[in-house]
């Protein structure tokens, strides 16, 4: 693992000398906040040695590096599904490499459903916490104590100092922005009726089916965590239609302009998990 992502790492620097300080992972239907990036050096994930390549609808597979306002970011237009059929360790790689390109705080987003009728389509929601229903783990397997520690805690996952900062951007630019419990499943198809309730009464506020583990290895890795939620449909707890794709990706871009604030906006101070 470790020269597997010395080899990548040793690709993209051959591509671009900025050094990213803020890692970003877009979602379905956000991949256009990557188009924001100035003077960007795009990067096919096909073409970095050890990474793979996304087959999600809307996912471009590109690593977009430049800059958002004053901050140096490295941007992953599209992420990699467990449904894909790529393994745990496949789809959080990316993140390994991010850690080793030198960020010190990572920002997730996603599209999820709603299994609160306070949380609407179109909506922001900043995850405060996660349930992992996937019946997997990335860590499983063999541990490098170079990457990080066998026994990861997962307490304050989703920083809370980083979430304060996040609902006073919010204030300042008058979007509304809940915080949820997000709970990952597999995926590809969508949750049924019965397993929404059941979801709802563990506690869970969204659904969808990526970002817990790649929040996992992000941990692991020593980095800051946030993350949102772009809440694209209410679960059919609360109607009988089916979900669509293009519904999806269309409740999900419009949260693009407040994804671009808060990334403007955020303070990464000096603080690192380890």
């Amino acid at each position: 693992m470790i020269e597997r992502i010395k080899r990548s790492v040793e690709y993209i620097r051959g591509q671009t000398n900025l050094e990213p300080e803020l890692g970003l992972v877009l979602g379905t239907g956000l991949n256009a906040l990557a188009e924001r990036a100035e003077d960007a050096v795009i990067i096919p994930y096909h073409d970095i040695p050890g990474f793979g390549v996304s087959t999600a609808p809307s996912h471009k597979g590109r690593l977009v590096i430049g800059k958002i306002g004053d901050k140096k970011v490295v941007i992953m237009q599209g992420r990699l599904h467990y449904y894909e059929g790529f393994s745990m360790q496949e789809i959080t790689y990316p993140i390994r490499v991010l850690k080793a390109l030198g960020i010190n705080t990572l920002i997730l987003t996603n599209a999820a459903g709603s299994l609160n009728p306070y949380m609407l389509p179109g909506e922001l929601v900043v995850l405060k916490d996660h349930i992992n229903f996937m019946g997997n783990n990335p860590l499983i397997g063999a541990n490098n104590e170079r990457l990080g520690e066998r026994f990861v805690s997962m307490h304050n996952t989703y920083d809370a100092e980083l979430r304060a900062q996040l609902q006073q951007i919010a204030d300042k630019h008058s979007f509304s922005l809940s915080e949820g419990v997000y709970i990952a499943v597999n995926g590809p198809s969508f949750e049924t009726s019965a397993e929404c309730l059941m979801m709802r009464n563990w506690g869970a506020d969204v659904v969808g089916m990526s970002t817990v583990p790649e929040v996992i290895v992000g941990i692991h890795s020593g980095l800051r965590i946030i993350a949102l939620s772009a809440v694209t449909n209410l679960s059919n707890i609360f109607h009988g239609e089916a979900h669509t794709q293009e519904e999806i990706r269309h409740h999900a871009a419009g949260n693009e302009h407040k994804l671009e604030s808060i990334i403007k906006e955020i303070n990464l101070n000096t603080y690192k998990r380890r």
